[in-house]
């Protein structure tokens, strides 16, 4: 069920990981890619980087399989990024294939939503201003 489950310092691919769920059993697959955006808190950014727990490719895993067990998924994808990224980069892709899209849909929610609450991934965001600040430690 798990097709992909990554976290890298190169660029991501969506239809990389469209074509990892591709499943002759699923009638709908759902897809989230985040991207860098060139606004926060109305502040101008210039960049990011993620920064990664050694964990937290386990905890990924963990996330993934409880959405697998919780959802009728016949496939699922996720691939987030670390490292120094520019706007406009993909940041995290995530993916799900099931049986009906309804499904397909709160599967891919779900992965995201607990991805981004689970998994230990800090985001270091610098402002054009000369400010930054850190998301998701704490």
């Amino acid at each position: 069920m798990i097709r992909l489950a990554e976290l890298r310092d190169t660029p991501l691919s969506a239809d990389e990981v469209l074509a990892a769920v591709a499943d002759s059993g699923a009638g709908g697959t759902a897809i989230f890619v985040g991207t860098v955006r060139d606004e926060d808190h109305r502040r101008a950014v210039s960049g990011l980087g993620y920064t990664a727990h050694p964990q937290a490719a386990d905890r990924l895993r963990v996330v993934m399989e409880k959405v697998a067990a919780d959802y009728d998924v016949r496939a699922i994808a996720a691939v987030h990024r670390v490292g120094d990224l520019d706007v406009g980069d993909l940041a995290v892709v995530v993916a799900a294939a099931c049986p009906h899209r309804a499904e397909a849909f709160e599967a891919c929610r779900t992965l995201i939503d607990d991805l981004k609450a689970e998994v230990p991934i800090w985001k270091h965001q610098v402002f054009a201003d000369g400010g930054d600040e850190w998301v998701g430690i704490g």
